[in-house]
């Protein structure tokens, strides 16, 4: 037998093992893949998404489409529990024409886990929202006033059953509370067995809430997080899938609350999609997996995609078959661009092409 056969005879298993090695071996890399559209306009379990009580609505028709992104999940205490991804599942993706593939520490910090990532994606969801509905209501010439709100309850703690996400929180302790360290430090201060004294604004109905706080680790709790709210002159809410988190929808909130409170259809009967993250002063922000938004948008018959301005060069990338993409500084400037775009499709209109 030559030395060149037994060489091989050694070596196949080993390349074999190799193989069977890197189909299983977790790899440390994130795949990102179009996910699905949802018209913001329409309704959720037989409800409306957009919920208004205390003003006319006008549910008209077109489509204002929010867009997802399928994310692979993050490590559980250091475990993968299907976050990470082998290798033949990453070059599968890699070779998507809408899919990407990045580093895991590009994307998740190293003490991030599927429970806090599910948290900041609710407490994202509920900032973004109520963000979208003040820069809808001041659009249309309303007033709206700033306030500390409960963006999120913990399960298994004193608040649970007795505080609701949006409640806004008005007093504490007898005290008007002017920002959400105010209700930290309370919480903290109060001696062990003492209620906290909440006043609580729930909807139209102002009540007291008495939480007794227990200790974590030698510091008082509630289990909420409390965040930036808005009182605002009438209700308005986003009845949208709560597995659904993160900010990024929040430009086609602020969109859908406007045409739902003004009269006919803003996008002319037909399909915008989009996505960027609202603040409250009506600046729309960046956000991540902008081109397989933009894919999901085409596959879902959008024709005019909003882009934040600085996803602009990464949107330029992504194949957006015939779909108009639109420069998207503000809600204002977003608004108009539909608004001209409706009145003239092949109006002139801030471009990703001029940013770029």
């Amino acid at each position: 037998m030559s030395q060149r056969l037994i060489a091989a005879m050694i070596a196949a298993p080993l390349v074999l093992a190799l193989l069977l090695v890197a189909a299983f071996l977790p790899l440390d890399y994130v795949t990102y893949s179009p996910g699905y559209t949802v018209d913001v306009l329409a309704e959720s379990d037989g409800a409306e998404i957009i919920q208004v009580d205390g003003h006319k609505t006008y549910r008209d028709d077109g489509e204002l489409r929010m867009t997802t992104v399928l994310v692979s999940l993050p490590k559980d205490e250091g475990e993968c529990a299907g976050g990470c991804k082998n290798l033949y599942e990453l070059m599968a993706t890699w070779a998507g024409n809408d899919d990407a593939v990045y580093p895991y520490d590009a994307v998740y910090s190293d003490d991030e886990t599927p429970e806090s990532n599910n948290r900041e994606g609710a407490v994202s969801m509920v900032t973004s929202q109520d963000a979208a509905i003040a820069v809808a209501l001041r659009e249309l010439g309303y007033e709206t006033k700033p306030a500390v709100e409960v963006s999120f309850v913990e399960s298994d703690m004193p608040a649970e059953g007795k505080l609701l996400v949006r409640d806004i929180l008005l007093k504490v302790n007898g005290e008007p509370l002017r920002d959400a360290q105010q209700l930290v430090d309370a919480v903290r201060s109060t001696e062990s067995g003492d209620a906290v004294e909440l006043t609580v604004r729930r909807g139209r109905t102002t009540t007291d809430v008495s939480v007794v706080p227990r200790q974590v680790d030698g510091v008082q709790y509630i289990g909420i997080t409390p965040g930036n709210g808005f009182l605002f002159p009438f209700d308005v809410r986003v009845n949208i899938d709560p597995d659904i988190g993160g900010p990024s929808a929040g430009l086609m909130f602020s969109l859908a609350i406007y045409d739902t409170l003004t009269p006919g259809s803003l996008t002319g009967g037909r399909v915008v999609a989009g996505t960027g993250e609202i603040a409250a002063s009506g600046q729309v922000g960046a956000i991540g997996g902008i081109q397989q938004k933009i894919a999901g948008a085409r596959d879902d018959g959008a024709q005019l995609f909003l882009v934040p301005s600085d996803n602009c060069d990464e949107a330029l990338g992504a194949d957006n078959g015939d779909m108009r993409l639109v420069k998207a500084t503000t809600m204002h400037v977003a608004l108009e661009a539909i608004q001209d775009w409706v009145a003239d499709p092949d109006a002139d209109l801030p471009s990703c092409e001029d940013a770029a």
